[in-house]
């Protein structure tokens, strides 16, 4: 394999389509409301995917170095790693993991001059995030406190920030319509965390799937799969959102796939599926976000 194919798949790009919906509501919303600038857009959103791409190397740079990723762990089994198979030197990923943020930056840098400030202060709780998740001395990921900062950050910190760059304010809608979205991709960790709690619990890491055990942690995976719908189904109905986005409801036959086999076993891909549920759920919002705008 070239190693510019080992660097791809290393910052794992098929994960980008949930920063690519999130960018996408927050400005699709902004268009509604009557401000849209493709330049912004882009910006936007290559800034918010080199902090997933860094995040992402970051992740597994110190996965592997505190001894969690392994050739026996579960994520190593049925996605490629390149840094776990030794096709990378870890320290050039731990650097290029920082490079992209700071390439983040300088586009952040710029998006504040254009913007305003408030762009500065929603880049710099991303950047912090992104580089503490398993970077010592915080790595908040091994406290059980993951899928709380994956749902602030692709939800309401990026769908307000995209928001935010088209308009230069701030809104309620952007806000509850990034909260069903976020809570999805916080289920992507917590799939993986329940998935992983013998083999995380050996490691000496603390995760909410190991606070709930397998038991609460699937009800909890319900229990936030069924908000993420109803609270799409409450703002159509109160009119908070156009009622073109119970289109979502398309994909609940995905969701309700995918939660039989959660109950019946863990699948070793259970992130991955739960990604494949969030990335229909999201791309069905940004449709009827677009229709909205198209039509009506």
């Amino acid at each position: 394999m070239k190693l510019y194919q080992n660097w791809i798949l290393a910052s794992r790009p098929w994960s980008f389509s949930m920063t690519a919906i999130s960018v996408t509501v927050g400005s699709a919303l902004a268009a509604i409301d009557g401000s849209f600038s493709w330049l912004l857009y882009f910006l936007a959103l290559i800034s918010a995917v080199l902090m997933h791409a860094g995040t992402n190397l970051l992740n597994d740079y110190y996965d592997v170095t505190n001894g969690v990723d392994t050739v026996k762990a579960a994520t190593a089994q049925y996605r490629p790693h390149p840094l776990v198979m030794g096709l990378l030197p870890a320290e050039h990923v731990k650097w290029v993991g920082y490079g992209l943020f700071a390439a983040a930056s300088v586009i952040g840098i710029y998006l504040t001059v254009i913007c305003g400030h408030i762009v500065l202060w929603i880049g710099l709780i991303g950047l912090v995030a992104g580089i503490t998740y398993t970077a010592p001395p915080i790595k908040y990921k091994y406290v059980a406190m993951g899928e709380i900062s994956v749902f602030l950050m692709w939800g309401p910190l990026m769908v307000e920030g995209a928001y935010y760059v088209q308009r230069q304010i701030l809104s309620a809608k952007a806000f509850w319509v990034s909260l069903p979205f976020g809570v999805l991709v916080a289920l992507v960790l917590l799939a993986n965390n329940i998935r992983d709690i013998e083999h995380d619990r050996s490691k000496r890491i603390t995760t909410l799937a190991i606070l709930l055990g397998r038991r609460l942690g699937l009800y909890m995976y319900l229990f936030l799969m069924v908000m993420a719908y109803f609270g799409i189904f409450l703002m159509a109905l109160s009119g908070t959102i156009t009622m073109w986005v119970l289109v979502i409801f398309l994909s609940l036959p995905l969701a309700v796939k995918l939660l039989r086999q959660m109950v019946e076993a863990i699948p070793a891909d259970a992130d991955a599926q739960t990604a494949k549920l969030d990335t229909a759920f999201g791309l069905l919002l940004v449709i009827s976000l677009v229709l909205k705008g198209l039509v009506g």
